[in-house]
């Protein structure tokens, strides 16, 4: 990113966006994209539910397949492109491909089903070597658990950022996304 400041420059950095089934990923990407979206929706269907077992409450009515794609310009020389991944457990295999190359990842967490989000902190933690920070989505714009709690309840490590963002609050997720490269940035200095 040594050429941010320079006008004749654009730096490009690619940012993954994982978590459990249902807990925002789409919404988020969606959110902040400045062209439309690329997705992998299909529609869910009676059977997927025993497969793909919703929140209480939850009106979900398609679901990711494959990946969701982004792209949002932080100014004239920083492109973000942003790539969702499917939460469910059949389509994890697909997350090694789509890290390669990340400069940071973002993993977004739901407190109503903390559950499902064990999977994706594990791997950031244990099976990438993506920087990454954990995000707790606020359904309904409210935070329900204090953050030492979630993190508690996540074994999250002091180093890694724990945020909270309402994912269809666009101003909020650009902040989401900027303190993962911050995140990173921090990260690959103490490296070096």
């Amino acid at each position: 990113m040594a050429y941010i400041n320079s006008p004749d420059r654009r730096t490009s950095v690619k940012i993954v966006i994982a978590g459990g089934f249902g807990v925002g990923k789409t919404t988020l990407v969606g959110q902040v994209s400045e062209i439309p979206p690329v997705n992998t929706e299909a529609w869910m269907t009676q059977a997927s539910r025993t497969v793909d077992p919703l929140a209480e409450g939850d009106a979900k009515a398609t679901t990711t397949v494959a990946m969701d794609f982004g792209r949002i310009s932080l100014g004239p020389d920083l492109v973000l492109y942003l790539f969702g991944t499917p939460g469910q457990p059949r389509f994890w295999p697909m997350w090694d491909d789509l890290c390669r190359g990340a400069s940071a990842a973002l993993v977004l967490v739901d407190t109503r089903r903390l559950d499902v989000s064990f999977p994706a902190v594990n791997y950031f933690e244990n099976d990438s070597d993506v920087p990454f920070v954990v995000v707790v989505n606020l359904f309904d714009g409210v935070q329900t658990h204090p953050p030492d709690a979630v993190r508690d309840a996540l074994r999250l490590p002091e180093h890694v950022p724990l945020l909270a963002c309402d994912v269809r609050d666009r101003g909020a997720v650009v902040h989401s996304l900027t303190a993962a490269l911050r995140h990173t940035l921090q990260t690959t200095a103490k490296e070096h």
